[in-house]
Order: structure tokens, then sequence, then C-alpha cells
């Protein structure tokens, strides 16, 4: 294949995976429909509960349940997670924040769980000294998490409320719908684009090759025949005159 029909055919590739691309389109994230902000973050939904203006922010662990209620209070299962999570709360609130949290500690494993699926922590980011730097008593003990830096603290869970709030749920994934008009169109302008750019690529290689054609471009080899006994004797009669 000359250059030129490379250039094409790679065009065209190009092309037909873009046009495939966009005509399938990606699943998109849905997030709760009900008069609150929620930011979509890998695959999950946060609500940051911003709270009147001008009135200190300052919440039991039941008020941010029951603000939550439906939901989960925040939990962070990652480092990226917990970056997303300092790195907005700034456009929320002023100055340092301490969130609860959506963590209890299990008696009976004598560890901390996280509440929306009970499992155990695989992810974790205490200040110095880790989760048994407390002096409260285990069943008392509750975890914020500090805006600021992405710390967790332990505090009292009834004697000391925190001021910042985050709602979280399971994204849902969306897929667009098949057969809509749009990719039928995204298809039929496919199909016509390849015979156009299959136009194109004959014509510049009849232009540079004038006597060509794609017949030309077959040619016929009869099968091998082994000679017949007739063709063998008279082959072998004419050796044998040509020897003196």
């Amino acid at each position: 294949m000359d250059p030129s029909s490379r250039h094409f055919t790679l065009f065209y590739i190009v092309f037909l995976t873009l046009t495939c691309h966009f005509a399938l389109g990606e699943d998109a994230v849905d997030c709760p429909a009900d008069g609150r902000t929620w930011l979509p973050f890998s695959l999950n939904c946060y609500h940051f509960v911003h709270g009147e203006e001008n009135v200190a922010k300052s919440y039991s662990i039941q008020d941010a349940k029951d603000m939550c209620r439906g939901y989960d209070l925040l939990t962070v299962k990652s480092a990226e997670e917990s970056d997303f999570i300092v790195k907005y709360s700034p456009s929320v609130w002023k100055g340092k924040m301490s969130i609860w949290l959506g963590m209890y500690y299990d008696s009976d494993e004598d560890v901390f769980k996280w509440h929306d699926d009970n499992s155990v922590l695989r992810y974790s980011n205490w200040e110095d000294g880790g989760s048994d730097e407390t002096d409260l008593a285990l069943l008392d003990t509750c975890v914020v998490l500090h805006s600021d830096t992405g710390k967790w603290e332990n505090v009292s869970c009834m004697e000391e409320p925190e001021n910042g709030v985050v709602c979280k749920t399971k994204a849902v994934w969306i897929s667009p719908p098949k057969g809509s008009p749009l990719l039928s169109a995204l298809v039929v302008i496919s199909v016509v684009l390849i015979l156009v750019v299959s136009a194109v690529i004959w014509f510049f290689h009849q232009r540079r090759n004038p006597g060509s054609s794609i017949l030309n471009l077959i040619e016929y080899h009869p099968p091998f025949k082994s000679p017949s006994s007739d063709q063998a004797c008279l082959v072998d009669a004419e050796e044998i005159e040509v020897v003196p």
C-alpha cells in the first residue's frame, strides 16, 4: 500500500473510533434529586451541609444522622477520597471544620468499623497516636475528620458537638438509551464516510497507476500437475537423440 493509501486508512480508523466513542457514549453518574446539592466523586455522591449563614455550625452526632436520614454519614476509604473532602471543604465552610465520620467501635471485635457496610477500616488517617490515643470510653468514642488536614481524631459522641456534616450515598450509573436517533444518524454517517474514503483511495491509486486495475492485481497460477506417461516418454526420447 502506498503512503497516501496508508494515510487515508489511518484517518478512517481514527475517525471511526471517535465516532463509535461518541455514538455509544459513556455511562453517566446520577446523584439524588432531592433538592440538595450533591457532588459526584468516583462511585459516590456527597452533600456538604452548609447550614445557615452567620450561624455557628454545631451539630451533635445525632443531628448529623438526622440531616443525612436515608443516606450515610461521611466515610473515607481511600487517600483520594480524603483529598477530595479536604480540597472541597473551603468552598463550603470558612476556616477549620471537624466533620463527623460514620464510624463506630465494635466492642465484640475490638475494632472500629464503618456504619454503611459494617466493614473494618482498611484505610485510616489518624492523628499522631492512632485510634488508641484517647481517654474516652471506647463505647462513647466517635471520630471526626479535620477539614484542613484530613486527619482523624477521637471525640466524645455525647459531650462534644462538632461543626461539619457531609452526607454520602452510592451513585447510580445510567447508560444512554439504545436505538436513539443520534446513534442511528452517526452509524449512517460512518457508513457513508467509509464509502467516500474508499473511493478517494481508489481514485488516487488509479492516478498513480493509470494502467492498473483491481483485476490486474490478481494473478492466476495453475496448480502443479505431474506430466502424463506419454509426455514423459517424449522427453526421454529427446534426451536420447541429443546424446552422440
